[in-house]
């Protein structure tokens, strides 16, 4: 051999590099199938799992229909990952290369989309369930209060129906006193400030009545919060808790209903409406005409003192009944899976896990890949006749050997059949 067939020094490391990371890969080799194996077979486990919550019925049938899907997913998982381990790092060309990670995208796209959000189902389903009845009742909280707020304000409409009702009273004192129309007693002018008067004394007495029956549904709503908040974080299964959770919500939504329905609000707003349309006015009884014409004077500042105050008195309530209602609340029943996606975000470790144990095997591909291209950066500049070892040298001269001296040992002849013997002739005396 020539001294420009000899190897250099850097061609030797090379090979000496590449045949250490093919002694690694040989020893890798030997359990990364069973490893690969064992993380399928986890995935189908949580999947079976997550299945499982999904299906309502507990019988042969569903078990059966779990079972196979998750042998499935186990099957699909091991086979997909087992291609790309052995042909992604294969591959050689640009194309091939591109179109091998195209595939193991839109394959790592279906594992998530049939396995890994069903193993954050099985990693962190009761979890997610529980968020989901805890964030009911943040909603049903918020409801109960906002409609107490309004039906507290509407009640706080009493203290404007007091201050009319009490400046009508003082009215009609002057009127008794003569200091209002200018003839004391109790004619027609005293008559209408009275019959306005004792209106608002039973609107009064209606809002006053109101009042206890509210302090009473919102303690109540209160106490069914109380319960509901406990059921969030009592031990035990959470379906169990879910059934009892949606009877208290549903009685929860009826003492918010009880709550709106309890405002005087529109009372207020019709009696003020009342309050200066329908006025019975009385006949005037002045002795004279002048008398007469003063009562009548009065009485028109009266209906048109009444009017203002009606109008104060619908705009305070009308300021009530345009205040936000709450918001619409009904607890909906979720499955833990999708609770898990709901809540995602409350989810990350889970959802990092259940994805993790999927697309594990990703990384076992692409560090594949980087070794065999490193094996083949130390070998592709060396001839092949330069990269044998020496058992692969020996292996080869004593093969060869064993060819030539089969070429060269004659052919054996063929065996000639000897003849039978002739058996003897019968005697012919016999």
């Amino acid at each position: 051999m020539t001294d420009d067939k000899h190897l250099s020094r850097t061609e030797a490391q090379g090979v000496r590099y590449a045949r250490e990371l093919e002694s690694h890969l040989g020893w890798l080799e030997t359990f990364s199938g069973t490893a690969l194996g064992v993380l399928a077979v986890a995935s189908g486990i949580y999947t079976y799992l997550g299945v499982s919550s999904l299906l309502d019925d507990d019988g042969a049938l569903s078990i059966f229909a779990a079972l196979a899907y998750s042998i499935a997913v186990s099957v699909g998982i091991f086979v997909f990952w087992s291609y790309l381990m052995r042909l992604l790092p294969a591959v050689r060309t640009a194309a091939a290369r591109l179109g091998l990670f195209f595939s193991m995208a839109l394959g790592s796209l279906a594992i998530i989309a049939m396995s890994s959000w069903l193993n954050a189902a099985a990693l962190a389903g009761a979890a997610a369930v529980e968020q989901h009845l805890a964030h009911t009742v943040q909603d049903y909280q918020a409801a109960l209060e906002r409609a107490n707020t309004i039906t507290v304000s509407a009640q706080g409409l009493n203290r404007d129906v007091a201050r009319v009702r009490q400046s009508f009273e003082d009215l009609s004192q002057q009127e008794a006193t003569g200091d209002l129309s200018g003839v004391a007693g109790r004619g027609a002018v005293f008559r209408v400030l009275r019959q306005k008067s004792e209106e608002l004394t039973g609107l009064e007495t209606q809002i006053a009545a109101q009042e206890p029956l509210v302090a009473e549904a919102f303690a109540v709503g209160n106490e069914i919060l109380s319960r509901m908040r406990a059921l969030t974080v009592e031990p035990g299964p959470v379906e169990a808790r879910s059934v009892d959770f949606s009877e208290e919500a549903v009685r929860l939504a009826g003492i918010i209903t009880q709550l709106r329905q309890l405002s005087v609000a529109p009372l207020v707003a019709r009696a003020a409406q009342d309050l200066s349309a329908s006025v019975v006015l009385p006949r005037l009884d002045g002795s004279t005409a002048a008398i007469q014409a003063g009562q009548q004077a009065t009485i028109d500042s009266v209906l048109t003192l009444l009017g203002q105050r009606a109008d104060t008195l619908r705009a305070a309530a009308e300021n009530v009944m345009q205040m936000e209602p709450p918001a619409e609340t009904a607890y909906t029943p979720i499955s833990s899976a999708d609770a898990v996606i709901r809540y995602a975000g409350n989810f990350i470790p889970s959802w990092a896990g259940a994805i993790a144990i999927d697309l594990l095997p990703a990384v076992l591909v692409l560090i594949l890949m980087i070794t065999q291209a490193a094996i083949r950066s130390g070998r592709d500049p060396v001839g092949m006749e330069d990269t044998l070892t020496l058992a692969e040298l020996r292996a080869a001269v004593s093969a060869l050997r064993d060819m030539e001296d089969t070429l060269d040992r004659p052919a054996p002849k063929p065996a000639v059949e000897k003849p039978a013997p002739a058996s003897p002739l019968p005697d012919a005396a016999e």
